[in-house]
C-alpha cells in the first residue's frame, strides 16, 4: 500500500483523525505529522511538515486539514516538489490527480464533511496522472521559481 502523510492544525485534527484511520484501515501505512489535540497552533507549521515527508521521499502521498484546507494547502505549496491541492468533493479529488499530478490533498473541516471527506480521499488514492496534454503543464509549475530568484 501507499505511505501517507498527514497533518492537521487544531481547526483540522478531527477529520485527520477520521481520514487517518480510513487509511490505516484500507492497508496505509500513516506518518501522522500532527497536531494532536485541539490546542490552537499554527497551520503552515503541519502544511510544510507534510510536504517535506513528500518532497524527501519519505511519503508518497500527504493528507493535509485545517480549517478551509486553504491556508496549510498555501504552505504545503512552498515547499519544491509538492503540488498540494484543497478539494472538496470526489470530483476534484479525482480531477487534481489526473490533471495536475496533486500528491497532497488538502480539505477543510469547516467545510466538508466526514463522509464526503472519505469519498474524496478515496477518488483522489484511485486515481493517477493522465500524462498527456497535462504533463507540459505541470512541467511549468514545477518549473516556476519564487519572485525573489526570478530578479536576479
Amino acid at each position: 500500500m501507499t505511505r501517507i502523510a498527514a497533518g492537521a492544525d487544531h481547526a483540522g485534527v478531527q477529520l485527520k483523525d477520521v481520514l487517518v484511520s480510513h487509511l490505516r484501515e484500507l492497508g496505509h501505512e500513516v506518518v501522522d505529522c500532527g497536531t494532536s489535540s485541539t490546542d490552537r497552533v499554527d497551520y503552515p507549521d503541519y502544511g510544510e511538515a507534510v510536504a517535506r515527508e513528500v518532497a524527501g521521499g519519505e511519503a508518497e502521498l500527504g493528507l493535509c486539514v485545517c480549517g478551509t484546507g486553504i491556508g496549510i494547502a498555501m504552505a504545503a505549496n512552498k515547499v519544491p516538489g509538492v503540488r498540494a491541492a484543497t478539494v472538496h468533493d470526489v470530483t476534484s479529488a479525482r480531477l487534481t490527480r489526473e490533471h495536475n499530478d496533486a500528491n497532497v490533498i488538502c480539505m477543510g473541516e469547516r467545510l466538508i464533511g466526514a463522509e464526503a471527506a472519505r469519498e474524496a480521499l478515496d477518488a483522489f488514492l484511485g486515481a493517477s496522472f493522465e500524462q498527456g496534454r497535462h504533463v507540459s503543464r505541470v512541467a511549468k509549475i514545477d518549473a516556476l521559481l519564487p519572485k525573489e530568484e526570478t530578479a536576479q
